[in-house]
């Protein structure tokens, strides 16, 4: 076997088996879509943003700063334009799943680090909102943004914090979206009010959507506050109709809060192929 060969199996090896899926996802994907028209760097011209958590010191414009009592980032809005900054939920809803489904974290994640493998193919920067301190580029930063991706210390976070992020830039907020929907609103007007397009991905369970049980059953919460606590339903046939009716509900809530934006809405089931999704999703932000 040649060297190449036995570095290419060993750095195959040290690869998460996430990062080689979502490099499969990735790659069927782009069999079927066309290259981003994106602005030359030629047309870029500096830009000023508040200092986030996560931001580097080093991106600092003292001089900048110096005029005011606030930090500020210095960037070209080239460098903005072409930014992904992706989010992803988290918590123990986000990690329930079917017996015979992936979790709902676990597919939002792959949904992610495939999304941010075909952006940097294309040249585009991505960053992951509140957790990479600076936008990413080339193929060989995916490794990193998949560790920090697949992180395993759960934490309760259904909706997004409120950073900034500068103006032209696109958020990907990929969770399930079972909040309260004043809440998911509040999350999408920050960001749209800075101002930026975006785009929210519902990734669900099959039995979140179909309701397929029967008989008496428990419901035990999973989250905190007002989602925690159980409820016994003696026949769940005879709720059926009515949940699914509200979950529709939901899920055109999402999709007006999206459109009010100026936003874009889609919905994922884990029981369905990732390609659908990530190809719509890709679409629409070579679309934006």
């Amino acid at each position: 076997m040649s060297q190449r060969s036995l570095a290419a199996e060993a750095l195959g090896q040290s690869l998460p088996p996430l990062l080689l899926a979502a490099e499969r996802v990735a790659a069927t994907v782009a069999q079927g879509v066309h290259g981003r028209r994106r602005t030359g760097r030629g047309d870029s011209f500096w830009q000023y943003r508040p200092f986030a958590d996560g931001d580097s010191a080093d991106r600092i414009d003292w001089r900048q700063s110096g005029r005011s009592d606030r930090l500020y980032v210095r960037e070209t809005e080239w460098e903005a334009a072409q930014t992904a900054y992706i989010w992803v939920a988290d918590g123990a809803a986000m990690r329930w799943h079917s017996p015979t489904q992936v979790p709902k974290r676990e597919r939002a994640v792959l949904l992610a680090l495939a999304l941010a493998a075909l952006l940097l193919r294309g040249g585009e920067y991505v960053r992951l909102l509140g957790a990479a301190p600076h936008p990413a580029s080339g193929r060989a930063a995916l490794p990193a943004i998949a560790g920090l991706l697949d992180q395993r210390d759960m934490r309760e976070e259904p909706l997004p914090p409120r950073l900034s992020v500068p103006r032209h830039a696109h958020v990907i907020l990929i969770g399930d979206f079972l909040e309260p929907l004043d809440s998911v609103q509040s999350a999408v007007a920050g960001f749209a009010a800075l101002p930026v397009t975006g785009h929210l991905l519902q990734v669900l369970d099959p039995a979140e959507a179909d309701l397929p049980f029967r008989g008496r059953v428990r419901f035990q919460g999973l989250g905190m506050g007002q989602t925690a606590g159980s409820i016994l339903v003696p026949k769940v046939e005879t709720i059926r109709a009515e949940y699914q009716k509200r979950l529709q509900a939901k899920i055109a809530g999402l999709s007006a809060i999206a459109r009010a934006a100026g936003w874009k809405a889609g919905l994922h089931r884990t029981d369905h192929a990732p390609n659908t999704a990530l190809l719509a999703l890709y679409e629409a932000l070579a679309n934006r």
